[in-house]
Formats: C-alpha cells, structure tokens, sequence
C-alpha cells in the first residue's frame, strides 16, 4: 500500500467526504440485491424477462457496480492525470442525483411500473452521470499528463452516458412509442454498451494501473494498453452496427472474436505483471482481484455458445441468466471485492492518520479491515456463485435458495468489513 500512497503524495487527494458515501451506498445496494436475490430465487427458473430480475440486474449494475466505480473515479482519476478533480460540487451532486434515482427506477422495475417514478429515477440517473463525465472532461483538460488510463476512464464516461440514456428512451418507450421496435427489442443493445463500453473499459483501464501498483511490478507497456483500447471500442461499434443492420446472430462473431483478443492482451498485461512484481507475497485482495481477471472469460465463452444457437434459432434461456449473473455477480463482483479493501483502507487511513504518519507510531491500511472476515466472505462468495450457476442450469429451485442464503451472507460480511473500516478510531496514547 505504501506505493500507493507515494503516488497520490504529488496531487492534492479528493476529500474523502466526495468518496466515502459512493462506496457506503454501493455497499447497501449490494445488500440490498442478495435480499431481492433471495425472495426472487424461484424467478431464474423462469424467463428471463422478468421484472424481479430486471430490477436485481439494476441494483447490480448501477447501485452497487456504478456506484462503486463512480467513488473509486474520483479518488484514482487524480492520480492518473496528476491534477486536482475540477469539482468537488459536480461530484456531490452525481452522489446525490444518482443516489435519488436508482431506487426510483428500482421501484418501478421490481412492479414493473413505467410511472413518473421510472421516468423521474431514469432523468435523475442521466444528469448524475452527465455532472460525472463534465468533470472528468475538465478534469482531464485541465492535466499537463494525458495517458491511456485516463482516456479509458474517459471514454468509459461516454459509453455509461449513451447507455444511460438509451435507458431513458427505453422507459419512455414503454409508455409512449417514440422507438421504431418495442423496449424489449433494445434490451440487448443497452446491455453491451453497458456492460463493455462503461464496465470493461473503465475496470480494464483503471485495473491496468492499480494491478501493477499493488503488485509493486514496475511492468508497464502503453503501446499493448492502446492496442487494447482500440480494440474494445473496434468490437463494440462493430456490435452497435450489426445491431441495427443484420439479421443472422453469426455476424455477432466478429466483434465477439475482437473482444476476447482484448481480453487475451490484458489477461497476458497481468500475468507479465504477476511474473515481474517486486512483492512476492500476495494478499488475500489481489488474489480476488487477479481471480476476476480470469472469470471474466465465462461470459465470454457463454456469449460465443449462444450467438451459435441463435444461428440454429435457438434461445437457451438458461444460457441467457447464467450470462447475465456471471457478468454482475461474478467478474464485476469480484474485481469490486478485491479493490474495495485495497483502496477503501487507504481513504479511511489518510482521512485519519495523513496529519500523524511521520511523527508517531500508525498502523498499516490493511491492519484497518478484518482479514478473517473477508477471507470468509470470499469462500462464501465463490460457493454462492457456483450454486447459483448450477441452480440456473439445474432450474433447481433448493440449489438457488441455498445459493442465495450464501450471498446474503456473502453481502452482510462485506457491510460488516466496511463499517469496521469506516468506524475506525486512531488508539489512545
């Protein structure tokens, strides 16, 4: 963690007032998914479009994912570009429109009920993530240093906006036809945008930074991290092209194939990482962290077999929901879990002991979480996920509540460890 902390010693760090509520609601969110995961178990035996499922796969992606990684942008986006956050008050006030918003349109989705509150939950979601991209835009403008990582992030900024407000469209499509084909048509095309346009960029882009930094591996090659970036974006507007202008499901091939090229450059960026770092020793977190890098392979595998039985005219609907939990649940899970208590530990430590480190005794960010409760929250996390998986193929409703009891359990140690940390008092001398 110490280089951690060097890194940041140059820039003026963003109050951890600005960062700490994003990670707090994030972690609610995710509690509150594993409950509307455990009344909703009997639902994955079902169709995938359903409104319980909908709104557990919203609470994922924008309450507990979005969120997350909105808090972590704002603490690590200065450390990338080597400047200040423009403003502070754009990044209250994404908290709070954001924070407005989700449970709004949550609401509606969960009683699949396209009122004022869908629309006012979706408007209140699109300036939040507008007030976000304007601040990095400025942010980045403002830096003397232009780097890939900050261009990820940025351009990661855009995508989460276009997916945001085909979100929009979409609920208002439900009301009012204002869309060629009916909402559910675009479902797919709202999805990926998402999911690799915002979430794959921005982890691969950040992760690409703080895997090396953690691992304390002085590797670094900028030419293979462009080559990565074109490639994600080649892949998804060839994706958003196909979309709107072939019919046969084996096109989707290509940028599928461009994808997991991608994919393979940085799963060979963080092994040449892992090879060359300077600390042996590898802890619980990077563990989990290095684990996600592997797993996000299983949705790619799982995508490839259903373009195939699309080309055969055949929808797997179980295929459909495992695709979709080994995406929100699994890699974006697990990337959250490990990175969570390797930055989240060093806020708090520099909201509380930044004034004291150099003139008295403190302890270590790590010494501020509970090892053994993560360490239980893991194995509870990986034996929820593969039941879960199981239980889906199985359409075996004891596999799903077992599995769901394992990641409430799974969310409850996570609060614990992070109240824990957010609770910590400085000993007395």
């Amino acid at each position: 963690m110490a280089v951690f902390i060097n890194d940041t010693s140059t820039v003026k760090n963003t109050s951890y007032k600005v960062v700490i509520p994003f990670y707090v609601y994030a972690a609610i969110s995710f509690l509150v998914a594993t409950i509307l995961l455990f009344f909703s178990g009997e639902d994955f035996t079902q169709h995938y479009f359903q409104p319980h499922i909908l709104a557990v796969t919203h609470t994922m992606a924008l309450g507990w994912g979005t969120m997350i990684i909105l808090g972590a942008s704002y603490q690590l986006v200065p450390v990338l570009i080597e400047a200040e956050l423009f403003s502070n008050v754009l990044a209250y006030a994404s908290f709070i429109l954001a924070g407005t918003g989700i449970p709004l349109l949550i609401y509606s989705l969960y009683f699949f009920q396209f009122t004022w509150t869908a629309l006012a939950g979706a408007i209140c979601i699109n300036a939040a993530i507008l007030a976000y991209v304007i601040n990095l835009a400025v942010s980045i403008s403002k830096s003397k240093t232009e780097n890939v990582h900050a261009t990820f992030a940025f351009t990661a900024s855009l995508w989460l906006f276009i997916t945001t407000l085909i979100g929009l469209l979409l609920v208002c499509n439900f009301q009012h036809t204002i869309l060629p084909e009916a909402s559910v048509h675009y479902l797919s095309l709202h999805a990926h945008i998402g999911i690799v346009g915002w979430f794959l960029l921005l982890i691969i882009g950040v992760g690409s930074r703080l895997i090396p930094m953690f691992l304390i591996s002085k590797y670094d090659t900028p030419k293979r991290l462009w080559l990565i970036y074109y490639l994600l974006n080649i892949s998804l507007l060839t994706f958003i092209i196909f979309f709107f202008s072939v019919t046969q499901s084996i096109y989707y091939l290509i940028p599928l194939i461009v994808l997991l090229a991608a994919l393979v450059l940085f799963i060979i960026f963080c092994r040449k990482a892992y090879q060359q770092r300077i600390r042996k020793k590898v802890d619980e977190q990077m563990k989990l962290s290095l684990l996600s890098v592997i797993m996000v392979l299983l949705p790619v595998f799982i995508l490839l077999v259903l373009i195939v039985l699309l080309f055969f005219t055949v929808v797997n609907v179980q295929l459909v929901m495992v695709y979709g939990f080994t995406i929100f649940f699994g890699w974006i899970t697990a990337i959250i879990f490990g990175m969570t208590f390797k930055t989240l530990p060093f806020i708090v430590w520099n909201k509380i002991y930044h004034a004291k480190a150099g003139n008295t005794k403190t302890p270590n960010p790590k010494d501020l979480f509970n090892a053994t409760l993560f360490t239980a929250m893991g194995w509870s996390y990986l034996c929820g996920f593969g039941l879960f998986v199981a239980g889906i193929m199985a359409a075996n409703i004891f596999l799903l509540q077992t599995a769901t009891v394992l990641l409430l359990i799974t969310a409850v140690l996570y609060n614990w460890n992070v109240l824990k940390m957010l609770m910590h008092k400085p000993a007395k001398l």
